[in-house]
């Protein structure tokens, strides 16, 4: 395929009085960031609406809750997890795993550098510039402790060397999921568990931990979606509530350091953890294309605020497959066989119990007999419960250990006692470790809380991002998506039924929207005016039992994906989407835990050799899945700041609103007032440099087509460029409290690519009869009941 050239597409604006048409390389110059005279040097012309290199913005920062370049111009960051691959090594052997762990290498993950020009291109051309870059802790000291691997170390810092050629920025995000791909996630090091005292060869039997999906499992039905139900079997609630909380609950745990000194688990883990980050900030804080850093992927707490040793909490745990409680993970990794309840999917509730099952029979442990528990369960060496020789059962000695402090009764709190002051410590540990002062700190809760109230200022970093993820659960659990969706986020927490059901598209946006929103606006209220971005989002590609395989009709997954991004750009967020995996393939998908999230298949691709790699070379496309969806205009850059923004793909019309702030250098005041996303506030803005609004305008919808920009002023200017994806808007002046409002569209309109339905549009006929027929029947009735008194 040969690549287009902008040469055919023409450009209409629509304002007050004037209506133009332009060739898309311009009658009239390109217009790019003026100011009356500039205090900065100005991008050059080479630069494009998505471009976050210092060429491109002068240098990102925050101020309330925007990021803004070195013009003042808010930045609206969108972009890619980088990527599910990372969460495997390169020699991952699923026939042999876990053996020769110390032996793996990630150099070559995400992808190889020779690749990375192919990869990044594409990903300028899409508009997704921003990337969430993922590295995990085996990745870096898979070895041993201390053992770093400085090929890899050496490897990432020549890839993200490269971003800001392509526009690109990066923050970097240790990544984490159930601990450890040695207990059925991704993550932390093999040596990490056998420090604890596990047996990595014997965590199945006992039901420690669930290890065939990181085998190549989790495609068939009953192996569907079991990993996430890793977070609290034995293992990864262990090594969590040890990492976060040993010296509370696990004192008597000493193990030797790389000194040969004996230090708890905590002190060990901890230092081992914060060593290891220094070393790969050393590595790549300097760069430019290095934005910042996020400590750690959903983070979980493990067994800490256990409020029950029976049972966990149905609102916050998933319970799917055979789940036992702690007590009863306690008993299997001990070595006891044990009946556990098996969980099926349900409905009103996602799961119910349906059966119990005598697991372990073969008695096998989880613990080592050569380790530091010497074979005992670390939890009975503590006294939280014991075996009853007589009756032969475990029981419960201390039901409330994990919700108080064990030596002072105290009540204990997640966040406030381990979170945030661990939180602080590597923020400092990061910050000192190179010329990284100015990073920014990305941070999440626990997944699918909202931003707690006790995230104070004292304990916050400085520069601190607020990251959390969203993914609709119910599609996620299902792996399902069509016209009947459901707020399970609203359902969770005591929303009425009846409300959290929606129908069709327009639906499925509204239910979306309300989510992200509130997700949104939690972090506000919690911490004030600070930038949020939603660090994880996406769909599985095998919605609706992988039928888009068979018959490449990926109609459900476009939708899916266009009311999940329509909802973001309600809530006026960037985002970083799960994910962009190179090796994703129809049958294994990402290969990790059965997920199928990547919408680019590069065995679907053209070969490099047949590529053009300009941001108009439609060449890139291929190998993309539900593009339509994700590849969509976006203010980049804006003079001002942002209040409303929405797209419809189905006609490829977009509105923009924002606000000309009045100008002030100080920090905006932070007030719970101003939590909402319609109403940031409008003062307290850095003064403006520049009067330049840079949109993202994707070639893949502009191309070939005449754009109709309507609403601009006479005297305002406009040039769009296509070759850099970039439509300029140049206000005249810039007048403190104004609000400008465009409406850009192209001509023709595109094929629309389903049907924007809602309740009323399929059922209203049905509903108006309904209500008729009830009306007549009420009416007969009360005509009867007076003719009767009477």
């Amino acid at each position: 395929m040969i690549s287009r050239t902008a040469s055919d597409a023409s450009f209409i604006l629509v304002g007050p009085e004037t209506s133009q048409t332009l060739g898309v390389s311009g009658e009239r110059s390109p217009v790019y960031p003026s100011s009356e005279p500039p205090s900065t040097p100005l991008p050059a012309p080479s630069t494009f609406a998505h471009d976050w290199s210092k060429t491109g913005t002068g240098g990102i920062s925050v101020h309330g809750r925007h990021f803004v370049d070195a013009y003042g111009r808010v930045c609206i960051l969108r972009g890619v997890n980088l990527s599910g691959s990372c969460k495997t090594p390169v020699n991952h052997d699923h026939d042999t795993f876990p053996a020769d762990h110390a032996a793996v290498t990630f150099v070559g993950r995400p992808f190889p550098l020779e690749e990375a020009h192919e990869h990044f291109s594409r990903l300028r051309r899409w508009g997704l510039t921003f990337i969430r870059f993922l590295v995990t802790w085996e990745a870096v000291e898979h070895t041993g402790p201390g053992v770093y691997d400085t090929e890899y170390l050496e490897y990432i810092k020549n890839l993200l060397s490269l971003l800001p050629q392509y526009g690109m920025t990066a923050f970097v995000a240790m990544h984490q999921d159930v601990w450890s791909r040695y207990s059925g996630g991704s993550g932390a090091p093999a040596w990490t568990l056998e420090a604890v005292g596990f047996d990595l060869h014997g965590l199945e039997e006992p039901g420690a931990a669930w290890l065939k999906g990181v085998r190549g499992g989790g495609h068939t039905e009953e192996e569907r979606g079991l990993w996430p139900c890793g977070y609290q079997k034995l293992a990864a609630a262990t090594m969590a509530t040890c990492f976060w909380a040993g010296d509370t609950f696990a004192p008597k745990l000493k193990v030797k350091n790389q000194a040969g000194e004996e230090v708890s688990i905590q002190s060990f883990l901890q230092t081992a953890f914060l060593n290891m980050w220094e070393v790969v900030v050393q590595t790549v804080g300097e760069l430019e294309g290095v934005l910042g850093f996020e400590m750690m992927n959903e983070p979980h707490r493990g067994y800490i605020d256990l409020k029950s040793m029976y049972a966990f909490d149905y609102n916050t745990d998933l319970h799917l497959g055979h789940v036992p409680t702690a007590l009863q993970s306690f008993m299997l990794g001990a070595g006891h066989s044990t009946a556990v309840g098996h969980w099926t999917r349900s409905f009103p509730l996602p799961t119910r119990l349906t059966s119990k099952r005598v697991i372990n029979t073969a008695g096998q442990k989880a613990w080592r007999d050569d380790g530091p528990t010497q074979g005992k369960c670390l939890w009975e060496m503590h006294g939280v419960w014991g075996w009853d020789t007589q009756k032969n059962q475990g029981v419960v000695l201390r039901e409330t250990y994990f919700t108080k402090d064990p030596m002072t009764g105290r009540k204990i709190d997640w966040y406030t006692d381990f979170y945030y002051p661990f939180l602080g410590l590597w923020a400092k540990r990061v910050r000192s470790a190179s010329s990284a002062a100015d990073k920014l700190i990305f941070v999440e809760p626990i997944p699918n809380e909202f931003c707690p109230s006790s995230w104070t200022a004292e304990r916050r970093p400085r520069n601190m991002v607020y990251a959390p993820h969203w993914y609709d659960l119910n599609s996620l659990f299902a792996k399902a998506f069509r016209d009947f969706t459901v707020n399970v986020q609203g359902l969770s927490r005591g929303m009425f039924p009846l409300k959290a059901f929606y129908w069709g598209q327009q639906g499925a946006r509204d239910n979306f929207s309300l989510q992200i929103r509130n997700i949104v606006e939690a972090g506000y209220r919690s911490l004030g005016e600070m930038p949020v971005i939603i660090g994880e989002c996406g769909i599985p590609m095998d919605l609706n039992k992988g039928e888009a395989f068979k018959t490449d009709d990926w109609t459900w997954q476009l939708r899916m994906m266009d009311a999940m991004v329509t909802a973001l750009d309600r809530s006026l967020v960037g985002f970083t989407l799960w994910n962009y995996n190179p090796d994703n393939d129809d049958h294994r998908g990402d290969d990790w835990n059965g997920e199928n999230f990547s919408w680019f298949s590069r065995r679907r691709a053209l070969p490099p050799s047949l590529l053009g790699y300009d941001q108009a070379s439609s060449t890139l496309d291929n190998g993309g899945r539900i593009l339509r969806a994700i590849v969509r205009p976006y203010p980049a850059k804006t003079a001002g700041i942002p209040l409303r923004f929405d797209y419809e793909m189905n006609t490829g019309v977009f509105t923009y609103e924002w606000v000309i702030p009045k100008t002030s250098s100080s920090a905006p005041a932070s007030r719970l007032s101003d939590t909402s996303v319609a109403n940031p506030p409008r003062a307290g803005h850095p003064v403006l440099k520049s009067k330049t609004t840079e949109i993202y305008m994707p070639s893949m919808l502009a191309h070939g087509e005449k754009l109709v920009v309507q609403g601009l002023a006479p005297d305002d200017e406009y040039a769009y460029d296509e070759s850099r994806q970039t439509l300029t808007i140049e206000l005249s002046e810039l007048v403190p409290g104004k609000v400008h409002r465009i409406v850009v569209a192209v001509e023709p309109r595109p094929r629309a690519a389903f049907r924007v339905n809602n309740i009323w549009d399929d059922f209203g006929s049905s509903i108006a009869a309904a209500a008729f027929f009830l009306l007549a029947f009420l009416t007969s009735l009360i005509l009867a009941f007076f003719g009767y008194m009477s």
